[in-house]
């Protein structure tokens, strides 16, 4: 069965609170979806119940069709696309575990933060892999109840083939997935997926570390310098791995191409469009639900593509330590931990 049928059999493999959200709209625009998750008592809240989906202005429900992980193996009609919202540090069991029930000539639609294209490829193949950069900003706390903070017209997607000669099939997906927002088909999926992750390594752990809402940590004394700091070293990471800096997240194409600008805008660009005032990023909610946060996935991948090409990352390299040391146990998240990350960004943008 091929993607370009009337109605393609689809699967998002993890529906937290960015999963369901996106897929209780394709549910609502009358698409056959499957919700597949590894959390039993919201799999069973959303056969019982359906999801609800909290956003700013309204909410929306859907009844839904959930399946456990487990079930899986039972599944005997393969799927056309199938979205991927796992961690990152999941990609490659939840890759293995859908490549049984991948359609021949099926897609895996990496919807996820990080560089998680390369690890589904070489498990499905590039040529059943499709990259994706996801902005929206979510949180899910109840099974059954997901809270979007991103409306349709501030959710924002890119999407690109990672084998050049399935690039014309991917606007039929990018189609599907206009169901919760804007999506932009793009030729250099790579160095879009750089982009989101220079400003990923900005955010997510370091307003973690500090143990308060995005937002409140760029308004805390001296943080936003770290924060700075911490995506100045991605994006030397991005262009020393041969990514071009690209606008993304609906920035105007004539944004600037100086490395450092383009930071300093795309960082604006999240804290005014993309947050609310009490928005806790991705990393946060892992920590304060007892899971491990994107850590390695994030800043330490800006610490090991530096460090491949013979230079450091040392704001990137201590926001790591400290991350690890919180998962640990061995430090709690807290806002003095401000103080331990100040240092070293003072010393990074004073080399600037």
């Amino acid at each position: 069965m091929t993607l370009e049928r009337k109605s393609p059999r689809i699967a998002f493999l993890g529906t937290g609170a960015q999963g369901a959200s996106i897929a209780a709209d394709f549910v609502l625009a009358g698409l056959d979806v499957t919700f597949i998750d590894q959390w039993p008592s919201h799999v069973e809240a959303m056969n019982a119940k359906g999801i609800t989906v909290n956003m700013p202005t309204r909410t929306i429900h859907a009844d839904v069709k959930a399946l456990h992980l487990c079930q899986v193996a039972e599944i005997k009609e393969p799927f056309d696309v199938v979205f991927l919202v796992v961690k990152a540090y999941d990609t490659r069991w939840a890759a293995e575990m859908i490549k049984p029930v991948l359609a021949r000539d099926g897609f895996v639609v990496g919807l996820q933060n990080g560089m998680t294209h390369e690890e589904i490829a070489s498990i499905v193949g590039r040529e059943r892999t499709i990259g994706a950069v996801i902005e929206i900003a979510s949180n899910m706390w109840t099974p059954g109840v997901t809270n979007r903070q991103n409306d349709h017209d501030e959710s924002w997607f890119a999407m690109g083939a990672l084998d050049p000669e399935q690039q014309h099939r991917v606007e039929a997906v990018a189609d599907l997935l206009r169901s919760s927002g804007t999506v932009e088909v793009v030729d250099d999926i790579r160095s879009a997926k750089w982009m989101k992750l220079v400003v990923n390594a900005a955010e997510l752990i370091p307003s973690a570390i500090v143990n308060t809402a995005l937002n409140d940590a760029a308004r805390a004394p001296g943080m936003l310098d770290v924060m700075r700091a911490a995506g100045y070293e991605a994006m030397q990471a991005a262009l020393a791995d041969g990514a071009t800096i690209m606008p993304i997240i609906g920035m105007p194409p004539v944004m600037s191409n100086h490395p450092e600008r383009y930071v300093d805008q795309i960082f604006e660009k999240v804290l005014t469009t993309f947050s609310r005032e009490d928005t806790l990023t991705t990393s946060l909610q892992d920590w304060r639900k007892g899971r491990r946060a994107e850590v390695q996935e994030v800043n330490g991948w800006v610490v090991d593509i530096l460090k491949a090409h013979g230079r450091e990352a040392p704001v990137n390299a201590r926001v790591v330590e400290i991350a690890f040391d919180i998962e640990a146990g061995r430090l709690e998240a807290r806002p003095e931990n401000a103080a331990l990350m100040f240092d070293v960004s003072a010393e990074a943008l004073g080399k600037h």
